[in-house]
C-alpha cells in the first residue's frame, strides 16, 4: 500500500485546543554517568548516542535479543559524563535492572533518577515553537525542556526540574489529554503492556529518529536490521479514532478488521483523549488491512469500529 492509498482512507485530525502542563507521573527518569556512559548506552539502545551534539536529544529502543522493544526513550546530556533517559514509570524497574546486568567493568553508574527530576508535559504556546524537535534549552531554576514533536497543531516540549521546583505557569492539562497528544504525534512510548511485542519499525520508531542504521551492534540489531533491508515488515503504526468515551482504548488491546475477523490486525501501543473528545490510539496493524473495505474494530471481530486518520509523516511503501 502506498501513502497515497493510505492517506485516501484517513480522516485529518482535528486541531486540538487543549494546552497547558501536565505533571508526568506515569514517566520515569533513568540517569547514566561516567566516563563510559556514551559508550555504553552506544552498545544497548538503538540510537547513535555517542555522536548525539549537545543541546540535542534523541529518541531511542531497548530491544530484546529478537529485536522487540522492551522499552523507548527520550535521551539527553545535561553534563559531560552523563545521559538522562526519560521513559514509561511502570517498566522503569526492569529496565534498569536488565541495562544494569550488562554493565560489568565499564566506568558507568546507572540509577534511577525519578525522585530527583519531575517531568511535565507542555502543550501549546507554553511549549515554545521556534526550537525544532530533538532540541534541549535551559529553562530557568535548573530545568530543562526538550522540543518534541508537535501534535494535532500544538507545539510540545517535555520539562525535566528538580524534584520540588514550582510547576510551569500554565493551565492544567490531564494526563489522558496528553496522552491523546502523543498518539496524534505518531511517537510511540512503550509501556508494560506492550513491552516485547514490536519490533521499531512495527510502531514507526525509524521514521521519527529513533533508530540508526549505521552505528555498531546492540541487542536485537540483526533482526531489526533484517526486517529493514530485507522486506519482510508488514505492520506499521496507524491512527485510530473512536468517538465515543466507552469503552476507554487501553495500550496492549487487540485490533481486528472486518476483512479478516478471524485473528487480530494489531495492537494498541498508546491511546488517550483525542481532540474532539473521543479516543485516540496509536496502534501497530497490518498495514494491508489499512486500505481494505470495511474498518478496525477494538478488542474483537464485533467491536466498535475505530476511524482511521492520517499520521504526521508519510508511511513508506515497504509492506503490503
Amino acid at each position: 500500500m502506498s501513502d497515497a492509498d493510505l492517506l485516501d482512507h484517513a480522516a485529518p485530525l482535528a486541531a486540538a485546543d487543549a494546552q497547558g502542563a501536565v505533571r508526568l507521573t506515569d514517566w520515569g527518569v533513568i540517569r547514566a554517568e561516567g566516563a563510559d556512559a556514551a559508550s555504553f548506552l552506544q552498545g544497548q539502545l538503538t540510537a547513535d548516542v555517542v555522536l548525539l551534539p549537545p543541546g540535542r536529544a534523541t529518541l531511542a529502543g531497548y530491544c530484546s535479543p529478537k529485536g522487540r522493544l522492551l522499552a523507548t526513550f527520550i535521551v539527553w546530556s545535561p553534563e559531560p559524563q552523563q545521559f538522562l533517559l526519560a521513559c514509561s514509570a511502570d517498566l522503569l524497574p526492569a529496565t534498569l535492572k536488565r541495562l544494569s546486568m550488562f554493565v560489568l567493568r565499564a566506568k558507568c553508574k546507572l540509577s534511577d533518577a525519578s525522585s530527583e527530576l519531575a517531568l511535565w508535559g507542555l502543550a501549546g504556546t507554553g511549549a515554545g515553537s521556534t526550537g525544532t524537535p530533538g532540541a534541549v534549552a535551559p529553562a530557568g531554576e535548573g530545568a530543562q525542556h526538550i522540543q518534541l514533536p508537535p501534535a494535532a497543531g500544538l507545539a510540545r516540549a517535555l520539562r525535566c526540574a528538580p524534584a520540588g521546583s514550582l510547576p510551569p505557569d500554565a493551565p492544567e492539562l490531564s494526563l489522558d489529554a496528553w496522552r491523546g497528544l502523543e498518539a496524534a504525534s505518531g511517537v510511540a512510548r512503550i509501556v508494560a503492556s506492550t513491552a516485547d511485542q514490536f519490533v521499531p519499525q512495527m510502531v514507526n520508531l525509524e521514521l521519527v529518529g529513533g533508530v540508526n542504521f549505521k552505528k555498531g551492534c546492540y541487542p536485537g540489531q540483526e533482526v531489526v536490521a533484517r526486517s529493514q533491508y530485507r522486506g519482510t515488515l508488514k505492520r506499521r503504526a496507524v491512527l485510530l479514532a473512536l468517538p465515543a468515551a466507552e469503552p476507554a482504548l487501553q495500550p496492549g488491546q487487540e485490533v481486528f478488521h472486518d476483512a479478516d475477523l478471524g485473528q487480530p490486525a494489531g495492537m494498541v501501543a498508546l491511546a488517550g483523549r483525542a481532540p474532539d473528545g473521543g479516543q485516540l490510539a496509536l496502534a501497530e496493524v497490518k498495514i494491508a488491512l489499512a486500505g481494505q473495505p470495511g474498518a478496525f474494530r477494538l478488542g474483537a471481530a464485533d467491536g466498535p469500529p475505530l476511524a482511521l486518520h492520517a499520521l504526521p509523516y508519510p508511511l513508506p511503501a515497504d509492506a503490503s
